[in-house]
């Protein structure tokens, strides 16, 4: 009988362990305008329009949308501030991690440059180049200088590394005509290598994103080419769609390959893309209206949007009434209502592999 009962006092007691919550004290995060926190703005100097930002933090915030991203949702989970940027040197405080995301990154290093019409010059290659750099700076800084506002040595291997990139991939590889047989697995075997060198500088838990659907947002329904308009039910093109499930498959493929290659790790895989449409799909019933209509915007139409005159140019375009129940911010991006709602439903885990909620990715 004492037996039986330690047994059962074992069992309650892994139990118990395993549903314990996780507490990660710092969050280093990698991609692209969906998780930048401002970046970019700082890098360039640009101008951001009080529309950015305006239903939050009712202040320019170097972020694309009107308030939160995913990420900010992700770091409030935790307890955490706000990310600063990397590249941001204006208030920025670094002891909670740090962003080393900016719009307009790719997977791949990109030969257009961004004053040309092409993407940012920080790849994700060069965000990894940047975070070894943080890393070891930040431990000599904190002795010298400011150590409340860096990350405690320890952070690096206790840290959720979050990864949110490969849009703009898609976008480049689509309108340059290249083959996404050849181009996408060369994004994989660049992913692959950033993330092994992440783990050989301490990362162990890895939440990996994979990417929208990119058939459903404005700046993409207005280009897709006369030969394949295809449209599905939702009003979102077959395309652009196809592509983002090509890649995000092979990206599933990759995250599996690094779970055995790296078994002491930690890789949750969130299939950011089922939980965006099935938003898009079911829009009404979760409070929104007018699914694939840009917010900030500019044109009217079923779309209301304008390569040429985009969300920024506060002159000319003016943000909708109610941006809590759109879903599309400025044609690109997302409203902080969407990346509310998305959030919260990713964090269950039951968009994920494994099935696990984010409390829980360690």
């Amino acid at each position: 009988m004492n037996l039986l009962m330690q047994c059962l006092t074992l069992l309650l007691s892994l139990q118990a362990s395993a549903c314990t919550a996780c507490k990660f004290p710092a969050i280093i995060n990698f991609g692209d305008s969906n998780s930048d926190t401002g970046g970019l703005f700082a890098t360039f100097d640009r101008p951001s329009s009080s529309l950015y930002g305006e239903t939050f933090f009712h202040m320019p915030s170097g972020r694309c949308s009107d308030g939160r991203l995913i990420i900010d949702f992700i770091a409030e989970s935790f307890g955490l501030p706000y990310l600063s940027a990397y590249l941001d040197s204006l208030g920025t405080n670094f002891s909670h991690g740090a962003n080393f995301a900016t719009a307009g990154s790719t997977i791949m290093q990109q030969s257009v440059p961004l004053n040309k019409g092409g993407y940012s010059p920080f790849s994700l290659e060069v965000q990894l180049l940047q975070f070894s750099q943080f890393k070891s700076r930040s431990q000599m800084i904190s002795r010298k200088f400011f150590e409340s506002l860096m990350p405690k040595k320890d952070y690096f291997k206790e840290a959720l590394y979050t990864i949110d990139i490969g849009q703009n991939d898609l976008t480049e590889l689509f309108f340059s005509n290249q083959s996404a047989d050849d181009y996408i697995p060369l994004t994989m075997k660049v992913f692959r290598e950033v993330v092994k060198e992440i783990y050989q500088q301490g990362g162990q838990y890895f939440w990996i994103h994979n990417t929208g659907p990119l058939g459903c947002l404005a700046y993409a329904l207005i280009r897709r080419p006369s030969s394949s308009p295809e449209l599905d039910s939702v009003g979102c093109a077959v395309i652009f769609n196809k592509l983002a499930q090509k890649f995000n498959n092979m990206l599933n493929e990759t995250v599996t390959q690094l779970r055995k290659s790296l078994p002491s790790a930690t890789f949750i895989y969130v299939d950011v893309y089922s939980a965006k449409y099935n938003l898009f799909s079911n829009a009404e019933k979760y409070g929104f209206e007018t699914p694939l209509r840009t917010c900030c915007g500019y044109g009217g139409g079923d779309y209301n949007f304008d390569l040429n005159v985009m969300c920024e140019d506060k002159r000319i375009v003016k943000a909708c009434s109610y941006p809590e129940k759109s879903i599309v911010w400025d044609g690109i991006h997302y409203s902080e209502a969407a990346n509310k709602w998305v959030f919260n439903e990713i964090a269950t885990g039951k968009y994920s592999q494994p099935s696990l909620p984010l409390s829980q990715a360690c």
